[in-house]
């Protein structure tokens, strides 16, 4: 067996030198990641850590320990500045690193906003790692002001901390309405109602025009209806960008993403990607998605490819969100759908996507029930009547005989 570099140290990375262990794979294994600290969960960033509820520890998916047990060299705070797919070297933080198989799990990135809006004063942030919360942090303080950009789950997760934690909170969405790109209508009325409960200002069809500061530092905002607002600090959730500079730098083919085959493999021989920055074929065209359960599933499934296995990675979708007490399950992707059937159970709530008959995804609020029966059904590529879901008195687990 030969050589194995990792180049991501996130959940993709974590994952695939993981699998290549617990499968037997013998030879060398190399993780390299670019922040100082181990691979470590992120969902947990813009909510549970945010508030205080968990240490910096607690966020790693292994233990330091774990990498020196199961002989995995861990090369962290070492960002990759070159890969040669003929030579088969890499760059990182000037040590030359050859390998046998290489794979990009480099995640994505978040979309910060424009200098010329003011977006490099201090005070303004957007939400990807342990450094942007710790830089953050500090300005959770009641009473504060605090504006965010971007009404998806991420700028929705930050308003929920933020109101927690008794700040003035102001969100803005430039669509018409928030969660516009990932969920229904239905959904989003929920989240909103959710929000105004808690006190958050929510301004759909409302942009950004500008930041304004004062000695470098942040001092208000000006907003698309002319409105202007006072803040203490900004925090950007305007979405994430696959990381794919370096792997098109060494020529590697680029297509909503890094591009793979089903299993995993790039446009180069022996080099694969998984996770935030890979796209695989989905439907006659190239998939991306944005999940910890991606990130897992392909990263295992390019690991078994890397021994031998052959097999082509079937995405099976699923996402959440916790909102104040609200958490929310998602499974399935909603692409294509022209029905919502909504079905209440006491305070549960679900929104079932449909497209004609046929089942697409679902939204779970504070419904694990219905979460797991729709994704059993989307997963096993079934179907339950809209009618029957709809109806309260259903017995949720007679949808799956």
């Amino acid at each position: 067996m030969g050589d194995v570099v990792v180049i991501g140290g996130g959940q993709a990375g974590a994952s695939l030198v993981a699998r290549l262990r617990a499968k037997g794979f013998e030879g060398g294994i190399t993780l390299i990641g670019a922040e100082p600290v181990p691979p470590y969960q992120r969902p947990p960033l813009s909510k549970a850590y945010l508030l205080g509820e968990m240490e910096e520890e607690r966020l790693f998916l292994r233990p330091r320990a774990y990498y020196d047990e199961q002989n995995i060299e861990l090369v962290l705070n070492a960002p990759v500045t070159a890969v040669d797919t003929v030579g088969k070297t890499l760059i990182a933080d000037g040590r030359k690193i050859a390998w046998d198989d290489l794979v990009f799990c480099t995640g994505s990135t978040p979309r910060r906003l424009p200098a010329a809006i003011g977006g490099d004063l201090d005070g303004v942030y957007a939400v990807r790692g342990i450094a942007d919360v710790d830089a953050m942090k500090p300005r959770f303080t009641e009473g504060a002001s605090v504006l965010i950009v971007g009404g998806g789950y991420i700028g929705l997760e930050a308003a929920a901390v933020a109101s927690k934690l008794g700040l003035r909170v102001t969100l803005v969405e430039m669509a018409e309405r928030i969660l516009q790109r990932v969920a229904a209508p239905e959904t989003a009325d929920y989240f909103r109602a959710l929000h105004a409960r808690h006190g958050v200002d929510i301004r759909e069809g409302v942009g950004l025009g500008g930041l304004t500061g004062r000695d470098g530092k942040v001092t208000g905002a000006e907003l698309t209806d002319g409105s202007t607002l006072a803040v203490d600090f900004v925090i950007a959730g305007v979405g994430i960008v696959p990381e794919i500079e370096l792997a098109e730098s060494a020529g590697i083919e680029i297509e909503n993403g890094i591009r793979t085959d089903s299993t995993g493999r790039t446009s180069a021989p022996c080099v694969w990607a998984a996770g935030d920055c890979a796209s695989f074929p989905h439907r006659g065209a190239q998939l991306r998605l944005e999940s910890v359960g991606n990130a897992i599933d392909q990263a295992e499934a390019v690991a078994d490819n890397i021994m031998g296995a052959g097999r082509a990675y079937e995405a099976r979708p699923w996402f959440w969100s916790d909102q104040y007490d609200i958490k929310l399950q998602i499974a399935g992707l909603n692409t294509g759908y022209d029905r919502v059937v909504v079905r209440r159970s006491g305070e549960a709530v679900s929104h079932w996507y449909y497209a004609g008959g046929t089942l697409l995804a679902l939204d779970a609020m504070n419904d694990p029930r219905a979460y797991m029966v729709g994704k059993r059904l989307i997963e096993a590529g079934k179907s339950a009547d809209p009618e029957t879901v709809a109806d309260p008195s259903t017995e949720l687990k007679t949808l799956l005989k």
